[in-house]
């Protein structure tokens, strides 16, 4: 298939100031990843390259255009894994991941999916009461899940967020380590505040932690509870024992919303303990109203190469797999 140019016009006295300085990079992204060639005259945009490539560059450019009519800013992040998803053939929309945003309280006017099994994992949060958000670091499953929360907040969906993780290198046994409550359980919950902070204002989700609107705690902490009206997320839940997750998943009381987050191939539970997060993936699965949300590395939205580490790491668990078959 040969050649083509395509001619957008922008509407604009000058289709160079349709981009603002900070897309030079996304559009240079796009000319690399698309493998097109995309140039400015006046108020015309020129898209040059194989004809389906030059297509797919001029969707991009149509919905961006669609996107900053509606008032909204692109970032080059903000395209970047949705380019490098059009490049490998998937049909992902920008337009539909970008209005599909989050609005928080924060410096960060809104959230928005980077992939499309992220736009899949906010509707069905949005959906669904129970959601399993199942997958490799970096996928954006906690992260999302905070930013719903806050947003559930903010229109009064729910008065509360609770956020809890299993501190399985203490075994849960919280009492043997040093210092008061807040010492001992700091460091497990570390990553929660830091994705909370990102979102929200320092100050103000402070006030919220203190006032009990927002609470960080261990797992052993939701024993003998019932959460009504609240968001409820379980990060690392692939380190939950089975009799951890049933606990976890009875808290659930009226007009409350779960989210429960984890890898699989990620568990620290002693040898000879069975994983909940994998129990349940088996015993709920067939469950209506509760929905399952798989990620892989091609929804790994850190800096690039934590995707290649993931690949080279599942190249190498299937080479000692095989390993082991032929032992056999």
């Amino acid at each position: 298939m040969g050649e083509i140019i395509l001619e957008k016009d922008i509407n604009t006295d000058n289709a160079a100031d349709f981009f603002y300085s900070g897309l030079d990079k996304s559009l240079k992204l796009i000319e690399r990843e698309l493998g097109v060639i995309i140039s400015t005259r006046g108020n015309k945009l020129f898209i040059k390259g194989p004809e389906e490539a030059a297509h797919r560059a001029e969707r991009l450019v149509e919905e961006i255009k669609e996107i900053n009519k509606k008032g909204y800013v692109l970032k080059p992040d903000d395209i970047r894994f949705a380019v490098l998803s059009i490049s490998k053939g998937e049909e992902t929309s920008l337009k539909e991941l970008f209005l599909n945003n989050i609005p928080v309280s924060s410096k960060k006017r809104f959230i928005i999916p980077k992939t499309e099994t992220q736009r899949k994992y906010i509707e069905a949060i949005r959906k669904y009461d129970i959601v399993f958000g199942i997958g490799p670091a970096g996928t954006g499953k906690t992260y999302l899940a905070m930013a719903m929360a806050i947003n559930a907040l903010i229109k009064k969906e729910v008065s509360r967020i609770v956020l809890a993780r299993p501190a399985v290198e203490a075994g849960e046994r919280l009492g043997y380590l040093p210092g008061d409550i807040y010492e001992k359980v700091h460091p497990y919950l570390r990553p929660l505040y830091d994705a909370l902070y990102d979102m929200m204002d320092f100050e103000k989700a402070t006030r919220l932690i203190e006032k009990g609107i927002i609470e960080i705690a261990p797992l052993a902490y939701m024993r003998g509870r019932t959460l009504n009206d609240a968001f409820i997320i379980l990060d690392e839940a692939q380190n939950t024992t089975t009799e951890q997750m049933k606990m976890y998943l009875t808290r659930l009381g009226f007009n409350s919303k779960t989210v429960i987050t984890g890898d699989i191939t990620q568990v620290d539970l002693p040898q000879g303990k069975t994983s909940g997060l994998i129990e349940a993936e088996r015993i709920l699965a067939k469950i209506e109203g509760i929905k399952f949300i798989y990620f892989t590395e091609r929804d790994v939205v850190r800096h690039r190469l934590v995707q290649e580490i993931i690949k080279a790491y599942e190249r190498e668990e299937k080479r000692k797999e095989e390993r082991e078959d032929r032992k056999d």
